[in-house]
């Protein structure tokens, strides 16, 4: 059956509900946005101070933690886990970036 084929009342409210998706999918950039400019903030703080640009045992707390959360929200712990480690992978990495900036300009 194609779209076109869906009953009129059917495909209102599979407009509206694409809608609201579509909605909740905006402000999950925005937040990432945000959440990405916290951790920029940290990366410097760390690059400055030479500190690591991981810390296991946070990301340890951080994952413990995302997953209670997923599980009182009726989300999959495993898949909140999958999503935080990305996440937490991308951070890293920008913290190695940003570790590395900040000795290549101190002419370390």
């Amino acid at each position: 059956m194609s779209t076109s084929e869906i009953d009129a009342s059917v495909r209102a409210e599979l407009n509206r509900l694409r809608e609201s998706i579509d909605n909740i999918d905006a402000a999950v950039v925005h937040m990432l946005a945000e959440r990405f400019k916290a951790t920029q903030q940290v990366g410097r703080l760390k690059a400055d101070h030479k500190l690591p640009p991981a810390d296991p045992a946070r990301e340890t707390r951080q994952i413990a933690r995302l997953r209670q959360l997923a599980q009182s929200a009726n989300l999959d712990p495993a898949f909140a886990e999958k999503l935080l480690n990305f996440i937490i992978a991308e951070v890293i990495r920008h913290h190695e970036r940003i570790a590395e900036e900040t000795e290549n300009a101190s002419g370390a």
